[in-house]
């Protein structure tokens, strides 16, 4: 997840939460008002009869009339039972029906004299009043249809409120990080496209003292540092290997020279032959360093160009069996080569000669019939070549750090060699968007498979 997300998401989510319970609280201070007034309508409505019943002269005859008069202004299903000093029934405004009642109920209201349960359904509210000089029990029961589809209708109008504004809330945040962070994705844009070969390249600075254009002013000051150190590693680089080559040229004429001459000592002509071998490796690697110091992965594809892979294996070879002309190689292509035109692939022709002579020279050193055999296929629409050769195989260890620099292998004892060829033949075949693995083909037969 990307830091604008992760901003976005937090800050998202901490208002939601936020606002959830903002949402809660107001549905339950609503529930409690509508409680409260229900509560206080119910008091009213007791108030009001025991007014009447105070004020009536003759109470059973008017009570019809007054409660059918009065029985809808205050609360709606209203019930009412009135009990005389005894407990026995005088009045009820439920007509028709039998009249049933919780004497537990009045039993309480001779303790408690008032009682009200809002959990029963419907509420009740019920007193113990002396009026004139009698007791009477005033039992009221409705229900509050009025504030519960109030409150109904606050809580489907809160939870699509909820919902809207979370969902607004979301997309605001994202416009809002994104264009905060704008300034960040262009910093990692321009960053992006800084190489190793594009090191004086600077960020535009923005007058902005925030952290961002901080960042940038620090970015630029390290990259004019490492460029410095870079350029200085790269001259010496180049400069050593340009040096090291000459003498190793004369070297090389000098030896040659020397073995064309007549020796008749086997041992000093061996002797000039190993340092002749010795010769060739050092003037192989400083060159394939000082080429590999000239690129690097984004810059070397703008010197691309087509190269018939079979033509650079041959080329190859033609450079390798002049130092090892016990070589042989079995070449083949094999039928599953659809087209011809898929030996073609674009790349640089003096960095694949490298790959393939490391894997030849490899193959002439180790193998122990100097023999090495060369299958060009294609898988799944992909170039692939096997270089194998027989000689003794890798551990599993030893194949982990395979393309490590300066490994060698239990084989290399007694062989020369730097531990740095495999390393470059990686690493120039990763400039040319392939792959390469190592297989134990069989026992005692080592497999390097190329796939383009």
């Amino acid at each position: 997840m990307t830091l604008k997300r992760k901003i976005a998401f937090n800050l998202s989510f901490a208002f939601s939460i936020l606002f959830g319970l903002v949402m809660v609280i107001i549905y339950i201070l609503f529930n409690g008002f509508r409680k409260d007034e229900f509560k206080d309508r119910f008091r009213k409505r007791l108030d009001f009869t025991v007014t009447f019943i105070e004020k009536s002269k003759n109470f059973e005859e008017e009570a019809p009339l007054f409660f059918d008069e009065n029985s809808d202004n205050v609360l709606l299903n209203e019930k009412i039972l009135i009990f005389d000093a005894n407990k026995k029934l005088i009045y009820s405004t439920i007509k028709d029906q039998n009249v049933e009642w919780n004497e537990s109920l009045l039993d309480d209201l001779d303790q408690k004299k008032v009682v009200y349960d809002e959990s029963s359904h419907p509420e009740i509210y019920a007193v113990l009043s002396n009026i004139n000089s009698k007791n009477y029990y005033i039992v009221t029961t409705a229900i509050d249809v009025n504030g519960n589809s109030k409150l109904q209708f606050l809580k489907y109008l809160l939870i699509f409120s909820y919902c809207l504004s979370c969902l607004l809330l979301w997309l605001f945040c994202y416009y809002i990080v994104g264009r905060l962070l704008r300034p960040l994705e262009d910093l990692n844009e321009q960053v992006s496209d800084i190489t190793a070969h594009k090191l004086t390249t600077q960020i535009p600075e923005q007058n902005s003292k925030d952290e961002i254009g901080v960042l940038t002013k620090s970015f630029n000051t390290m990259i004019a540092r490492l460029n410095d150190v870079f350029q200085s590693q790269k001259d010496f680089t180049a400069s050593a290997s340009h040096e090291i080559r000459t003498p190793l040229t004369r070297m090389s004429f000098q030896l040659e020279n020397l073995l064309r001459q007549d020796i008749q000592d086997q041992e000093v002509t061996q002797s000039l032959k190993q340092m002749q071998k010795d010769v060739h490796q050092l003037s192989d690697l400083t060159k394939s360093l000082l080429l590999l110091t000239r690129f690097d992965k984004k810059n070397i594809s703008s010197i691309y160009e087509l190269i018939r892979v079979d033509e650079v294996i041959f080329e190859s070879f033609e450079k390798v069996e002049k130092n090892f002309p016990e070589l042989q190689m079995d070449f083949q292509i094999s039928n599953t080569i659809s087209e011809l035109d898929i030996l073609e692939i674009r790349g640089v022709k003096s960095l694949l000669e490298i790959v393939f002579i490391n894997l030849l020279k490899n193959a002439a050193i180790y193998s122990i019939n100097h023999k090495v055999e060369i299958l060009i296929l294609e898988i799944e629409g992909r170039l692939v070549v096997d270089v194998c050769s027989k000689g003794k195989t890798l551990s599993k260890d030893e194949q982990q750090r395979l393309y490590e620099a300066f490994m060698r292998g239990d084989n290399s004892q007694n062989t020369i060699g730097s531990g740095l060829g495999l390393r470059i033949t990686k690493r120039i075949l990763e400039y040319h968007n392939a792959d390469i693995v190592y297989k134990v083909k069989s026992h005692n037969e080592n497999l390097f498979r190329l796939m383009f």
